[in-house]
C-alpha cells in the first residue's frame, strides 16, 4: 500500500481489503480536512454573523436555528470551514445558490473555487444537543431555578453554534433568540427589539464591533434588573433573581465606582454598547468575561453580612477589566495568556485599591507573592510565556509584573503605553511584544532585560518582590520585623485602628495556637474571625469571650464558633443551638446545614422535630439546589452516616453533573462508602 498525501487533494493507491480500506479512507479524509483547516485566517475573513436561535425539547437539551455569515476571501482557496462539534443536523447554502452538507463531525466544510478579494455569504441551518458550552439547568425537575446559559471559553462555543474555535477569527455577532415569554433572555450587545407572538418572544441583540466566538453569551432565566449609568453614559445592567432583591445592593456594591475608575485608569473608553452582569446557577467558574455580558456564580449573591466574608467585588472588577484585556484585545495563543489574566488581575487590584485603600493593595500583592513562592518551591514553572504555566502564574505573577513595570517606567509612560497598545490593536489579536513595544516607545527604555527576568525566566525573583513591598508599605516593613516569640501580651498594640485590617489579621494568624493561652480583644471582624478559627480547644477562662463570636456579623465566624462551642461545652449544646436556630448563612446555607447536623446528633434536643430536620438536610441533596448546597449536605449526611436511599440516588445522579469538581466529589464519596 502507498499513500500520496497533499493537504488540498488526496490520492490513494492501494491493494487492501475493501471494508477496512473504506474506513481508512474516511479517517484520512477527516484527518486531512482537520489538518489543512486548523488555521484559515490568512485565506478568509469572516466579518459579520446574524443568528436566529430557538429551542426544541428542553429535557433533551435541543437547540436549533440558522446563522448567516458574511466573509471576504483574502487569497484564492478551494475550501473554507466553520467549526461545529457533533451536530445532529447541519447544512448550508452559499451565496443563495450552492447547497451542501459536507460535515466531518467537527467542521462544516465548504468546497468552492473562492477567488481573492471577493465577498460572500453563507446561511447555515443546524440542530444539536450539546454536551458542553450550553447548559440546561433544572429542566427535568418540576422545581428549581430553570436556566439556560453558556460557557464558551477555550474552544467550546462551536458545540452549540457553528462558529470558530480560532480566537484569532473575530466576528460581529448579532443574536436573535426565541423563547417562552415567562423568561428573560440576555445576550451580547444591545437589545434592539423584542416581539411577542402567543407565548413566545423573540429578543434581538445587536453588536457593533467584532469579537472572538468563545466570548459569545446567552442566558435564559427568571430575572429582575436594575440599571445605572456610568459617568461616560454606558448603561450598567445588573441582574438578580426576583427573590434576592434585598441582596442586590451588597452583591453589586461598588460596581459603578469601579467601572468609572477603570475607564479613567485605563484611559480608553469602554468599548461596547452596554455592560451586563448576570448570576447563574451551578456555574463552572467564579465568573466569565463574555463581551459586554459577564456571567458569574450565584454563590456570590450575598446579603450585608455575607459581604464581609465572601463578596463579588474582586470577581466583579476582574471580569470588567477583561472587557478591555481579553475582549477588546485578545491573545493570539496560550503563550500570551498573561496579557488577559495578568492584566485583569492587576486592574482589578487597582480598582479594589480605589475602594479599600493602599494597605489592601500591598497586602494582596504580598499574598500573591507567597502563593507564587509556594508554587516555585514545588518546582512549577513561573514563566509567563510558557503556555503550560499555572493559573497562579498567569494571574498573580502577571499582576506583579505590571506593578513592577509601572514602577520602573513611571505612571505617565505606563498609562500612555497601555492606552497606545489598546488603541493600536483594538478588536485584534496581540502578543507580548505588542505591549512591550508600546511601553518602550512611551518610556524611552529598553525593556529586554526586564522581559528576560520577569516574563521569560522560570526563576521567581521572590526577594526582589519582597524588597519592593518593604519599600512601598510601612505595614509590611513593620510586620517583617516582628518577633513572634515575644510575650503575647506585647501584641496588643498591633491590634488597633492604627493598623489596617489586613495587618491585624495577619498578626493574629501568625500567632496561631498561642491564642489558646489568652485572647486579644478586638472589634475588627476579620481579626475575630481569625481568632475563632485558630482557637479550637477553648480554655474555660475564654469561654465567655468565645461565646460572643456567635453574635458577630460574619457567617464564617458564626459557623466556626457554633461548631467549636458545641464540641467544647457539651452541657450547653441546647443553648448554642437555640441561639443560632434561624441563621441560614451564605447561599450554600453553611450555618443552617451545620445547625441541622448538630441538632440531629445532639441527644435530647427537640426529639419531636428531628424527622423534620433530617428531611430538610436530605432535601438539600436534591438537584433543584445548587451544587454548593448539595455538596455540603452530602458531606454532613455522610459524616453522621445518614445518607438514606434518597440521598444515595441524588449522589449517584451527581456523578454526571456538568461541574467536573462536583461530579468528581460524588464519585469519590461513593467509592469511599
Amino acid at each position: 500500500m502507498f499513500l500520496i498525501f497533499q493537504p488540498k487533494n488526496l490520492y490513494i493507491g492501494f491493494v487492501f481489503e475493501k471494508d477496512l480500506f473504506m474506513k481508512l479512507v474516511l479517517f484520512i479524509v477527516i484527518f486531512a480536512w482537520n489538518f489543512s483547516f486548523s488555521q484559515q485566517t490568512e485565506f478568509v475573513d469572516f466579518t459579520h454573523a446574524k443568528a436566529q436561535i430557538s429551542f426544541g425539547d428542553l429535557s433533551k437539551k435541543e437547540v436549533e436555528g440558522h446563522i448567516v455569515y458574511q466573509f471576504e476571501i483574502l487569497k484564492n482557496t478551494d475550501s473554507i470551514f466553520i467549526d461545529a462539534k457533533n451536530f445532529q443536523h447541519i447544512s448550508y447554502v452559499l451565496d443563495g445558490q450552492f447547497q451542501d452538507s459536507l460535515y466531518n463531525g467537527n467542521q462544516l466544510i465548504v468546497k468552492h473555487p473562492f477567488k481573492a478579494n471577493t465577498n460572500h455569504f453563507i446561511e447555515i441551518s443546524f440542530k444539536t444537543s450539546p454536551k458542553k458550552a450550553l447548559y440546561f439547568i433544572d429542566w427535568n425537575y418540576p422545581e428549581g431555578n430553570k436556566q439556560i446559559w453558556t460557557q464558551g471559553q477555550g474552544k467550546y462555543t462551536s458545540n452549540w453554534l457553528p462558529c470558530f474555535d480560532d480566537m484569532n477569527e473575530k466576528v460581529e455577532f448579532d443574536l436573535s433568540i426565541t423563547f417562552d415569554t415567562r423568561f428573560e433572555v440576555m445576550a451580547n450587545g444591545k437589545l434592539v427589539d423584542k416581539t411577542v407572538e402567543n407565548n413566545l418572544a423573540t429578543w434581538q441583540y445587536n453588536m457593533q464591533q467584532p469579537m472572538s466566538s468563545y466570548l459569545l453569551a446567552l442566558v435564559i432565566g427568571k430575572y429582575a434588573k436594575h440599571t445605572e449609568v456610568s459617568k461616560s453614559g454606558i448603561p450598567l445592567e445588573m441582574y438578580f433573581y426576583p427573590e434576592d432583591s434585598l441582596k442586590f445592593e451588597p452583591t453589586y456594591r461598588y460596581s459603578k465606582q469601579m467601572f468609572n475608575f477603570l475607564e479613567d485608569e485605563i484611559g480608553v473608553p469602554y468599548p461596547w454598547q452596554n455592560y451586563k452582569q448576570i448570576p447563574v446557577k451551578d456555574f463552572l467558574y467564579a465568573g466569565m468575561e463574555n463581551t459586554s455580558a459577564t456571567l458569574f456564580s450565584d454563590a456570590f449573591v450575598v446579603d450585608s453580612i455575607g459581604f464581609v466574608d465572601k463578596n463579588y467585588v474582586n470577581v466583579n472588577a476582574h471580569e470588567l477589566a477583561h472587557q478591555w484585556f481579553g475582549d477588546l484585545v485578545t491573545e493570539t495563543s496560550g503563550t500570551h495568556h498573561w496579557l488577559q489574566e495578568g492584566f485583569a488581575t492587576y486592574y482589578a487590584l487597582l480598582a479594589e485599591r480605589d475602594v479599600f485603600g493602599d494597605d489592601y493593595y500591598y497586602w494582596r500583592l504580598y499574598e500573591y507573592a507567597q502563593e507564587l513562592l509556594t508554587q516555585d518551591k514545588a518546582g512549577a514553572s513561573t514563566s509567563l510565556l510558557n503556555p503550560k504555566s499555572s493559573s497562579t502564574t498567569f494571574y498573580k505573577k502577571g499582576a506583579w509584573v505590571l506593578h513592577l513595570l509601572r514602577e520602573r517606567v513611571g505612571d505617565a509612560a505606563f498609562k500612555k503605553g497601555v492606552k497606545n497598545y489598546l488603541d493600536k490593536h483594538q478588536f485584534k489579536n496581540v502578543e507580548t511584544e505588542d505591549f512591550i513595544t508600546e511601553v518602550e516607545k512611551t518610556s524611552g527604555q529598553n525593556l529586554s532585560e526586564f522581559v528576560e527576568v520577569w516574563l521569560k525566566s522560570d526563576t521567581l525573583p521572590f526577594e526582589k518582590m519582597m524588597n519592593n513591598l518593604v519599600e512601598n508599605s510601612n505595614e509590611i516593613k513593620r510586620f517583617n520585623t516582628l518577633d513572634f516569640e515575644q510575650p503575647i501580651d506585647d501584641f496588643d498594640k498591633f491590634l488597633s485602628p492604627k493598623y489596617s485590617n489586613a495587618f491585624q489579621e495577619r498578626v493574629v494568624r501568625k500567632l496561631g495556637d498561642r491564642l489558646n493561652k489568652t485572647i486579644l480583644p478586638s472589634e475588627n471582624i476579620k481579626v475575630r474571625q481569625a481568632m475563632a478559627q485558630l482557637i479550637n480547644e477553648i480554655p474555660s477562662e475564654l469561654k465567655i469571650e468565645y461565646e460572643s463570636f456567635l453574635d458577630d456579623a460574619s457567617y464564617v465566624t458564626k459557623e466556626t464558633a457554633l461548631f467549636n462551642l458545641w464540641v467544647n461545652f457539651p452541657l450547653q449544646r441546647d443553648e448554642y443551638l437555640n441561639k443560632t436556630k434561624g441563621v441560614e448563612g451564605f447561599n450554600d446555607k453553611n450555618v443552617r446545614q451545620l445547625w441541622l447536623t448538630l441538632a440531629l446528633v445532639t441527644e435530647g434536643f427537640e426529639p419531636e422535630n428531628k424527622k423534620g430536620y433530617f428531611d430538610e438536610l436530605t432535601s438539600y441533596t436534591s438537584p433543584k439546589y445548587g451544587f454548593e448546597i448539595r455538596q455540603k449536605a452530602f458531606q454532613y449526611l455522610n459524616e453522621i452516616q445518614a445518607c438514606n436511599s434518597t440521598c444515595q440516588e441524588n449522589l449517584k445522579a451527581a456523578r454526571t453533573h456538568h461541574n467536573w469538581r462536583f461530579s468528581k466529589f460524588a464519585k469519590d464519596l461513593l467509592k469511599a462508602e
